[in-house]
């Protein structure tokens, strides 16, 4: 097990050097070290970042807006994925909006919104519509997967209630919660900021990249997109965390 877990370790740092030898290449092969930068610059940029105040505060408002899109639209997931595991009634009537709300490009989606909503409220509304068909996917086909001798037992004692779903369901479903968390969080950081961008959303993320696009400022884009590459490491890396200490 510790060997195995080495070896990931190591293949992931060759993936990072292999990410910042592509850098290196784009700029290279395009002769313009101001759109594509070296990783020496992107890295001193980065460290100059993280040493600023404003700095962290964009990463507070960005993940306010995560956090809050996260707890809204798992909530609203784990209930429609619930709602369409036990009925292929509801799960019919809702497939067209889910497949709708998949395949409306993320730019139509947020204008939609831009044009119904208060602008403050943008980046929460769009990121939540945009993971609820992820989550509510994931609890539907974890609920549906579960072999129904495992469910049995519970039956010949008990009827379905929460404590049931707490105790039953969701751990027999943990594999498809597990994944499912990991692409929305990067789904959502993504989202976020995108319209963060869009609205001008002040002393976020999205707004920094805006002002360094505006300023011509390659490097701090780069620097930017590496901050966001790292809050969602920390976040996906959360889960797994608490389990431990909870076993502990």
């Amino acid at each position: 097990m510790l060997k195995n877990k080495r070896s990931q370790t190591l293949t992931f740092c060759l993936g990072i050097l292999l990410v910042g030898l592509l850098v290196q290449l784009a700029g290279s092969l395009r002769g313009d070290r101001l759109i594509f930068p070296g990783v020496g610059q992107i890295l001193a940029v980065f460290f100059r970042l993280l040493g600023e105040a404003g700095t962290w505060q964009k990463i507070l408002v960005t993940l306010l807006h995560l956090v809050e899109a996260l707890a809204l639209s798992a909530l609203l997931g784990l209930l429609l994925g619930l709602a369409e595991g036990f009925s292929p009634f509801v799960r019919n009537l809702f497939r067209p909006l889910m497949i709708t709300l998949r395949s409306l490009p993320m730019i139509v989606l947020v204008i939609l919104i831009m044009v119904l909503a208060n602008y403050s409220l943008v980046p929460l509304i769009a990121t939540s519509l945009v993971l609820i068909p992820i989550l509510s996917e994931a609890v539907c086909e974890g609920l549906l997967s579960i072999e129904p001798e495992l469910l049995d037992v519970y039956r010949m004692n008990s009827s379905l209630n929460l404590r049931v779903l707490g105790n039953v369901h969701l751990p027999l479903m943990a594999g498809y919660l597990k994944q499912s968390w990991v692409n929305a969080v990067g789904m959502g950081l993504k989202v976020a900021v995108t319209t963060e961008y869009l609205v001008q959303s002040r002393n976020s993320l999205g707004k920094a990249v805006f002002s360094s696009l505006f300023n011509s400022e390659y490097a701090e884009i780069y620097a930017w997109a590496l901050i966001m590459i790292l809050l969602i490491l920390v976040l996906t890396g959360i889960p797994p965390l608490i389990r431990k200490l909870v076993r502990a």
